[in-house]
């Protein structure tokens, strides 16, 4: 089915199922119905949408397209006037206009198992100048379809659905359509039955989704990464050559040839420049990282900012809350944290310093100087043996 310019209707159908949101605002993979079919459809070809919605629905509604298709939002309870300035300024070329009465799932044919119900129909196709005429008219929008239109079926794509039990009988089809145009793309994917990406993720030609890999929320994948195997992303930015190895990012922005994982959490506020290193059971929070710098393992670096080439050893935290405020480290470039150290925040880490292990740092560290902050070792000789049970 190619159309270029689509009108859906949001119908407020929870007395009907029972449910607390229309089901085309129904979640999918943590992602609306509604997100599903703007994709699939702007996919096919679609660029121009016009929404009708109840007011309280209207803004999660429109959170739903592609920020690349023009939508025009229906906020009125009469959208006449609207649609008709909507469908004269269509392409020449375009001559029919594609309606969506209530929730549908569209999807090739190939991947989809479940058999089409012929009793209800949710999609159809009419002519544009047959529609404009009729809105210029006293007309009943139900006779009109009945009469003028060409109902969409599973041959054009379209699956009616009635109820939430059924929304998720198509989940699994709606899935593997999703990865399927991906690979079609150049992505390359180990498992289809095992990977999960929503229709607001963009992934590049090149890159790997192994098995276990949920990619959430509105993520930008850059070409030729790996992601997974069993990694959750939600929101986040990874560039070109980035590795994400069994790990966890939230709002993050992953530079390019990085390596994250396995078993990394970036939380809100992460950023790392290109060929950072953030190892195993590495905690980012807030924290801007330089390029080349090397985290590898067993760090919590929480409102900090860390320069280029820099070394953190393990067993590194940034002690930046006192149940009150939240203050910063800083470590330049260029700098070295010795294993075991706690920054106690605020405080500075200057340019080529060095931090012995095991110290606990309450001031700030010059430039080039070699920061010991730990007591002198005593031995006590024979005490062991003395003691011993």
């Amino acid at each position: 089915m190619m159309v270029d310019s689509v009108v859906i209707f949001v119908p407020d159908d929870t007395r009907r199922t029972g449910r607390e949101d229309p089901l085309l605002l129904e979640q999918v993979q943590g992602v609306p119905l509604l997100s599903w079919l703007a994709g699939s459809l702007a996919q096919m070809g679609a660029q121009r949408f016009f929404l009708v919605a109840q007011p309280g629905c209207i803004a999660r509604a429109k959170s739903c397209f592609p920020d690349d298709v023009e939508l025009t939002v229906c906020t009125e309870q009469d959208p006449a006037d609207l649609l008709h300035v909507f469908l004269s300024t269509m392409d020449e070329g375009c001559s029919r206009v594609c309606i969506i009465t209530g929730p549908v799932a569209h999807l090739p044919a190939q991947v989809c198992p479940i058999p089409p119900t012929e009793a209800r129909h949710g999609a159809f196709m009419v002519k544009r100048e047959t529609f404009m005429d009729a809105l210029d008219q006293d007309f009943s929008f139900a006779h009109f379809l009945a009469e003028e239109s060409e109902i969409c079926g599973p041959e054009e794509g379209f699956y009616p659905i009635s109820d939430y039990a059924e929304l998720l009988s198509f989940q699994h089809a709606m899935n593997r359509s999703q990865l399927l145009l991906l690979a079609q793309t150049g992505v390359k994917i180990w498992d289809l039955d095992n990977c999960y990406v929503n229709p607001w993720t963009r992934v590049g030609a090149g890159t790997t989704l192994m098995p276990g890999t949920v990619l959430n929320g509105r993520n930008s994948i850059g070409s030729h990464c790996v992601i997974g195997p069993n990694s959750f992303l939600t929101d986040c930015s990874v560039a070109d050559g980035a590795q994400v190895i069994q790990s966890r990012a939230d709002q993050a922005f992953i530079g390019r040839d990085c390596s994250v994982g396995p078993f990394a959490n970036l939380r809100p506020g992460t950023c790392l420049a290109p060929a950072v290193r953030a190892g195993a059971f590495v905690e980012l929070n807030r924290a801007s990282v330089g390029a080349r710098t090397q985290i590898a393992h067993l760090a919590y670096l929480g409102d900090a900012t860390v320069g280029q080439d820099c070394n953190i050893g393990c067993g590194v935290a940034t002690a930046n809350f006192d149940r009150v405020n939240k203050f910063q480290t800083v470590v330049q470039d260029n700098a070295f944290v010795g294993c075991d150290t706690c920054l106690v925040a605020p405080v500075q880490v200057g340019q080529g310093a060095y931090i012995a292990a095991g110290s606990v740092v309450t001031q700030d560290v010059p430039e080039g100087a070699l920061a010991l902050a730990r007591s002198r070792q005593t031995n006590k000789k024979d005490w062991a043996n003395k003691h011993k049970k």
